[in-house]
């Protein structure tokens, strides 16, 4: 009887699933092994990022690179080392990245022709970039009404477009940050799939 009610019993004392595991479900689409992975390091993240950026806004974007990173470079973990190490790895270089001082792209505004006088320079995309451009703007505007959700659409829209904080998103529509965050973090990986 004790075999019978130790079987009904709920395992309470059962192991997380090893980050590796989690690893090879997400490469076979297990999109729920993500979530888990995101929950399990977003705080340690966040945390990291905080102590070298100092600013709640610069981290909050920070850390959502890093996931956005990592979803995208799972495949380029090998287990050559601990998942966490190479996770915070890559939050440095993320890191790093926002502080490297990058130069702007110049382009020439005048051009000389032959003759000597100035004409202004043509910056005309091909053909081909043009309908790349109208491919991606599709999918992305399929992806936008199609799947995400209304609040995911409202969050990313007054983040990405109007430039709100998390914190005044959050008190605007009365969710916690966390729950702003999740909801972009989960728009992000949709658009970034596109």
């Amino acid at each position: 009887m004790s075999a019978l009610h130790a079987e009904k019993r709920p395992q309470q004392d059962a192991l997380p699933v090893p980050d590796e595991v989690l690893v090879e479900r997400i490469r076979r689409g297990h999109r729920e092994s993500f979530d888990e992975l995101y929950d399990r390091y977003f705080k340690r993240v966040f945390n990291f990022v905080a102590r070298r950026l100092g600013n709640r806004a610069d981290t909050e974007e920070t850390v959502q690179e890093v996931f956005a990173s990592i979803f995208c470079s799972l495949d380029g973990f090998r287990n050559e080392a601990p998942f966490g190490a190479w996770v915070f790895g890559l939050t440095r270089r993320t890191i790093a990245g926002r502080f490297k001082k990058k130069l702007p792209t110049t382009v020439p505004l005048l051009d000389m022709e032959r003759e000597g006088t100035l004409q202004t320079a043509t910056c005309e995309p091909s053909p081909q970039e043009v309908f790349e451009f109208n491919e991606c703007l599709d999918r992305l505007e399929e992806t936008l009404t199609q799947e995400l959700s209304a609040d995911q659409r409202l969050l990313f829209e007054l983040h990405h477009v109007h430039k709100r904080s998390i914190q005044e998103i959050a008190a605007e529509v009365s969710k916690t940050e966390d729950a702003v965050k999740s909801h972009l973090y989960r728009a992000r990986k949709l658009m970034l799939a596109r």
